[in-house]
Parts: structure tokens; sequence; C-alpha cells
């Protein structure tokens, strides 16, 4: 595994608990304020607890090199006279 996707990657996991938290926050507001889905809720709050782990990853994937990216910016500015 090359060194930039490596950081890319422990970003990620680093990132993939606050994103599955977002998620799964969002997913269970619309579950209990809807009340078409809190009739059944017993269903849809484990299908939004697996959706967030699923969904998780690639956004957690997506966000780090924005992360990383802001990180090299502030380090290279710092170098520069």
């Amino acid at each position: 595994m090359q060194p930039g996707m490596r950081n890319r990657f422990r970003i990620a996991v680093l990132i993939y608990s606050m994103t599955n938290a977002v998620i799964f926050g969002a997913g269970i507001i619309t579950v209990l304020n809807v009340s078409a889905l809190r009739a059944n809720a017993f269903v849809w709050i484990p299908v939004v607890v697996i959706a967030s782990l699923i969904l998780a990853a690639p956004f957690a994937w997506l966000i780090a090199p924005r992360m990383q990216a802001r990180y090299d910016r502030r380090h290279f500015d710092q170098k520069m006279p």
C-alpha cells in the first residue's frame, strides 16, 4: 500500500465512527418523526443501524482527503518563510 493511500485509510478509520454517528442520528430522527415509520419502528430502526454502518465507510473515505489536505496545507504554510 502506498504511503498516501495508507494515510487516507488511517484518517478514514478515524472519521468512520463520526460519520456513522451522524448518519445514524439523521436516520433515527427521521424514523421517530415520521408517524408512518414510527408505527413500524421495530423494523426501521435495525434498517437505520445497518444502513449507517454500511454508508459511513464510503462517506469517511470521501472526507479523508479533505482532512489530510487541511493538515498538509497548514504545515506547508508554516514552513514557508
